[in-house]
């Protein structure tokens, strides 16, 4: 990994000076993305346009604060990180500026990018419904709101509440049914739990192998790459037990979010960064999204790669991602009203 060598040796003012006399050959990335995969995107930019990345990895919140704490002085050029909540979180602290180009507007849906350009979606994650072909009928939980259906009693899995996905979920759910509803399947969806929440999408995939879960909620690329390469817990017997589905084809769509990135709002190789956000949409960088992480490309008409593409067609939900954002604290109060953990 490369890091912006001085950033550990000099404070902020000489490190913007530092940036600055760079700038005609330097981005410097803030990225929550953790992924091996990745490496192959970087490198690609370098090579088409000469300019160097210079990579700064952190946990999503950490990067924020860093971000804060540094102000006006932040080297920061771009931050990209996974889940519209957080790209909400850094834009209220006012991290992020607006960027707006034909190319963006032309390849990044409408609903996957700020109405205003202070950030896009370069790669979707769907959230949806895995089950226990043994143990639930698929036409039972054809919805989100199934989940709260008492005849899910005991079989339901999930993350913690407090977990950014499920917060988006929930945010979506404000949405489109209001809080009175969304706090009614809450509570639903809590009574009906197998166990209390824990672990990580790939720990509720694992639930089911285990038997401990009936119906569970995850991200898609979390099974598609247990589809594509040897992950722990699922062997081919556990996944030829896992079903899945695309919830809500009849009404909303499934719940889409994306892994995005926007311009910090300091930026001092801002035309850089553009160029970058512009690079990431395109063919290139959008099928290596789906074949190096198994995620969904955000742009319309990309090829998928073999795992993702086993999963089928369906309808995504078109609702504008910063929603996720907006209804977050009001998410979180639901959860915390209703005892979900």
């Amino acid at each position: 990994m490369r890091n912006y060598g001085l950033l550990a040796a000099a404070a902020g003012l000489s490190l913007l000076a530092t940036a600055q006399a760079d700038a005609a050959g330097e981005l410097n990335l803030y990225s929550s993305r953790h992924y091996d995969t990745d490496e192959r995107l970087y490198s690609d930019f370098e090579k088409q346009t000469g300019i160097k990345i210079n990579r700064i990895e952190d946990k999503a919140d950490a990067l924020i604060e860093r971000m804060k704490a540094e102000g006006a002085n932040s080297p920061a050029d771009v931050l990209l990180t996974v889940d519209a909540g957080r790209l909400w979180r850094a834009d209220q602290a006012g991290l992020l500026q607006p960027v707006t180009t034909e190319v963006l507007n032309a390849r990044v849906p409408e609903w996957l990018r700020h109405p205003e350009g202070h950030w896009y979606g370069f790669s979707q994650r769907i959230r949806i419904l895995f089950y226990d072909r043994n143990k639930v009928n698929p036409m039972d939980i054809q919805t989100y709101e199934s989940l709260a259906d008492p005849k899910m009693k005991g079989k339901v899995c999930t993350r913690s509440s407090g977990n950014i996905y499920m917060l988006s979920l929930m945010s979506s759910i404000i949405a489109h049914k209001g809080p009175e509803t969304a706090a009614k399947w809450a509570e639903g969806m809590w009574n009906n739990r197998a166990r209390d929440p824990a672990g990580g999408d790939t720990d509720q995939l694992r639930g089911i192998a285990a038997g401990e879960c009936a119906v569970v909620v995850s991200n898609t690329y979390y099974f598609a790459r247990a589809l594509r390469k040897d992950v722990k817990g699922l062997d081919k017997d556990a996944m030829s037990r896992i079903g899945w589905v695309f919830p809500n084809q009849a009404s909303t769509g499934a719940h889409a979010n994306i892994s995005g990135a926007g311009v910090a709002k300091h930026a001092p190789n801002k035309e850089n960064a553009v160029k970058f956000l512009e690079y990431l949409a395109s063919d290139a960088a959008q099928e290596y999204f789906s074949a190096g992480n198994d995620e969904y490309p955000a742009v319309m008409g990309v090829g998928l790669s073999d795992s993702v593409a086993r999963l089928g067609i369906f309808r995504s939900d078109t609702l504008n991602l910063s929603a996720l954002g907006e209804n977050q604290p009001e998410a979180q109060k639901i959860y915390d009203r209703v005892g979900y953990k």
